[in-house]
């Protein structure tokens, strides 16, 4: 017998359960596993990161370009700087401008897909010509236009990556609400009344919520590299301190052709393990959602090739 809430379908029951239950094996497979706990290293990082600083990330505590040592792990900048400190508190910021900057993607491709998907008609055809005209544009070309224009700046910086990275969101929200859109338990409530407002938050949010999930881990790994990328072209306050500004500071100082790669290398390893970490937590979701997803090419499990049909082990 099943049980329900009052207020509440059975379906709506079983797929918010399921989620859970999906988010809990999801959690016991490597890929996962692997991305959360790097995901989660990054986080206890950044926020301790003026506690466990070894050095002030304003005074010169060795000399220019001193290489890696037991006292300056990732070694110095060209300012004396420890590298380690700086990596410790620009993760900070990188992660802050990332998060900030997905949220604002997430939030306008979701309300923009649920007016989409659930509405139709003009309304679909308005929000989809819009969707598409963001679609054909390069991004990257795009952002480094509107942050030479605005000027550097975090707070332009989140803007201009979360007004230009919501595109993908809509089209695949848009998509499952359609969906939703036609199920029994909608058109039940349709028909007793209920208001759109009052459909769309009790029984198709809950229902693109997990999906919502995944796709904001996935597109955090897209905000910080293009924050990085921004901040490396010297698009970005550059008084801030982020991987982006860091590795753009050392390339501009000579790093090269001194040969301190450390000045460098840290900044960029650690976007590149975040991106990571976040790709890997996120696909995962995405494949427990959509289990087709497993024997395609998009997923992150082993795949082997088989033998053909009626061709043993001994055949040439």
């Amino acid at each position: 017998m099943t049980v329900s809430m009052p207020g509440t379908s059975s379906s709506e029951l079983e797929a918010r359960f399921g989620f859970w239950a999906m988010l809990k094996d999801v959690l016991h497979q490597t890929p996962a596993l692997a991305g959360l706990t790097i995901v989660a290293v990054f986080i206890v990082l950044a926020l301790i990161a003026p506690l466990i600083e070894p050095y002030g990330i304003h005074e010169a505590t060795c000399a220019v370009f001193e290489p890696p040592s037991r006292q300056h792990w990732f070694g110095c900048d060209d300012g004396g700087i420890d590298v380690f400190s700086l990596v410790l508190r620009g993760g900070r910021i990188s992660m802050i401008v990332g998060a900030t900057a997905t949220l604002i993607a997430i939030g306008i491709g979701a309300t923009v897909g649920i007016l989409s998907g659930y509405f139709g008609g003009w309304v679909d055809v308005v929000l989809m010509r819009v969707t598409d005209y963001f679609l054909v544009i390069p991004q990257i070309v795009l952002m480094i236009v509107i942050a030479a224009v605005w000027g550097p700046s975090l707070s332009h910086v989140i803007i201009v990556i979360g007004v230009l990275m919501w595109t993908s969101t809509a089209r695949l929200i848009r998509a499952q609400v359609k969906s939703l859109r036609e199920r029994v338990y909608v058109k039940r409530v349709e028909a007793l009344g209920a208001s759109h407002l009052h459909i769309i938050v009790r029984h198709i949010v809950p229902q693109v919520g997990p999906l919502l999930v995944a796709n904001t881990v996935l597109a955090i790994t897209v905000a910080i590299f293009n924050e990085t990328a921004l901040a490396f072209l010297g698009l970005s306050d550059p008084t801030a301190i982020t991987w982006g500004t860091i590795m753009e500071h050392a390339f501009d100082r000579a790093a090269v052709s001194s040969g301190a790669w450390w000045a460098i290398v840290p900044a960029g390893v650690a976007v590149a393990v975040l991106i990571m970490g976040c790709y890997m937590l996120g696909r995962s979701i995405e494949d427990g959602l959509n289990p087709r997803l497993k024997v395609s090419y998009l997923s992150l499990h082993g795949w082997k090739l088989r033998p053909l049909v009626g061709r043993g082990p001994d055949a040439i």
